[in-house]
């Protein structure tokens, strides 16, 4: 990257070049009231190249100061008749135009998303599925825009009683990575604080919400740490609505934080997801599914499902044939190259978690078959990495490791696998695979998930409730499911006789 945008006095955006040749202007500055505008400290935040660990650029920094000025625009703007008096439909045509923006803007987005450029996965995986995918998410919201009822409730002839579904009000996001906040379709405003090892891709991001037409004030975007930014925001008494998605341990303290003024809460917190293979399953197609559910976006997937139990019958083979496909398609190198299929983690902090945990499985005995080393001499790069014959009280099969790391074992019966599965204080995913459609049903009813794949994993679509159980979070994203997280149900009784 061919930036000395760090060694200077931070302005406010700068020209940067990504290794694929793109040329683009790069906001640096916090996000408010539709202007980007330096942080009150004058903070800086270093985004680093997980490719070759170069600093990239700089952006500026919010703290709890920054927090103030975004909250007062947001609740500004939310309260303004420029906004809250807009129809549902117009609300709906500036997220359909937000789209259009994205699609038109889907090269440079997709580049920055790439490895040297912000969160560390290959090129065409940005272009194909998130930018795609972000599209997609926006312009469904934005057809919902405009069916948002209410009822009536008959109780007899002496009442009228409707219910009318509002927006909250100032809506925080504390997000891993650009997600696209479809809140504003039900007439809430945003604070959005993306992850700090990758804000580049949500600042461009704020160019189109200008462009879009978006009033100031309805979106705000702020880099920031997240023991400042973030926990400024979860804590503030001018936002009505938290949503995390991130670690069961940050989860816990954005709920504590949260419950100052008992906001309405959204958390997508950590999975440890369990795969089971049953004898009768596809072999080619489990190992495949596999393969993808836990190695792709170099692991870095909440859904991942790196709990794999495979019958007895078929271990073996299993073992042989996952082998094989992570031999095959994991190839590690340049984001930008079309063969790769894996780039770097997205941080040192995180690389060296990863390989804190493979050294803890080694040394509580679990059998190493491949991979466990770092791959290449720059960038936080780990080679795909599995374990087999492990036991459930191991560390590497309880805790998330967050990266390309896989545990297999074998089991018995349908009612052990379910057992052992079920045997985590998370409950995120789960994935099955099996011929058996009576079996498949069954066993994805006794799954302690909120979400379940049959024959599949990790394929989920914006039209599909996405959340999980116990220490995977509360509440859901997407599809219908998640308009109820962002609207208020207030219940009106009107008197049509009753004298007293």
């Amino acid at each position: 990257m061919a930036s000395t945008l760090a060694k200077m006095a931070l302005p406010l955006a700068g020209e940067l070049t990504a290794p694929n040749g793109v040329k683009y202007t790069q906001p640096l500055g916090l996000f408010i009231d539709n202007e980007f505008v330096r942080s009150k400290s004058g903070n800086t935040l270093p985004i680093i190249n997980p490719t070759n660990e170069e600093e990239i650029t700089s952006v500026y920094a919010a703290d709890a100061a920054d927090v103030d000025t975004a909250v007062d625009a947001a609740r500004a703007a939310f309260e303004s008749p420029a906004w809250s008096e807009l129809t549902p439909e117009a609300r709906g045509r500036l997220l359909y135009k937000l789209a259009d923006l994205i699609e038109k803007n889907s090269k440079v987005l997709a580049t920055i998303g790439t490895a040297p450029m912000d969160n560390g996965k290959p090129y065409s995986v940005c272009l194909a599925e998130d930018v795609s995918e972000s599209i997609s998410v926006l312009r469904y919201y934005a057809g919902w825009a405009d069916k948002i009822y209410g009822r009536t409730i008959d109780v007899g002839p002496a009442k009228l009683a409707y219910t009318l579904h509002q927006p909250i009000g100032v809506c925080g996001q504390i997000i891993p990575y650009t997600r696209s906040s479809s809140q504003c379709g039900q007439g809430n405003t945003v604070i959005l604080k993306p992850a700090e090892q990758c804000p580049l891709s949500a600042l461009y991001l704020a160019y189109l919400v200008k462009e879009a037409g978006f009033p100031p004030g309805v979106v705000n975007i702020l880099p920031g740490h997240g023991d400042k930014a973030g926990a400024a925001i979860a804590s503030h008494a001018g936002i009505d609505k938290i949503a995390f998605t991130g670690s069961t341990t940050t989860g816990s303290l954005i709920m504590k934080a949260a419950s100052a003024n008992l906001k309405n809460i959204t958390l997508e917190t950590g999975g440890k997801s369990p795969l089971i293979v049953f004898n009768d399953a596809d072999l080619d197609q489990a190992v495949k599914w596999s393969h993808i559910g836990i190695m792709s976006n170099m692991g870095q997937i909440c859904t991942a499902t790196s709990r794999i139990f495979v019958q007895e019958s078929m271990y073996e083979k299993f073992i042989d044939a996952f082998k094989m496909q992570t031999k095959k398609v994991s190839q590690i190198g340049d984001p930008f190259a079309e063969s790769t299929f894996q780039g770097p983690q997205i941080s040192r902090i995180q690389w060296e978690r990863i390989m804190a945990y493979i050294a803890s499985g080694q040394s509580e005995g679990a059998k190493l078959v491949t991979g466990g080393t770092k791959h290449g001499d720059k960038g936080y790069f780990i080679a795909p990495t599995v374990f087999i014959d492990v036991e459930d009280h191991m560390i590497i099969s309880r805790e998330e490791i967050f990266g390309p790391v896989v545990t297999i074992a074998s089991f018995k019966s349908e009612e052990e696998a379910v057992k052992r599965a079920n045997n985590s204080n998370y409950g995120l995913s789960a994935a099955i695979f099996t011929q058996n459609i009576t079996r498949a049903h069954k066993v994805a009813a006794k799954m302690q998930a909120g979400m379940v794949w049959i024959n599949s994993s990790n394929d989920s679509h914006f039209g599909i409730p996405f959340g999980g159980v116990k220490q995977s979070g509360i509440g859901r994203e997407l599809g219908e499911y998640a308009l109820s997280a962002y609207t208020n149900a207030k219940a009106v009784h009107v008197n049509l006789g009753t004298r007293v």
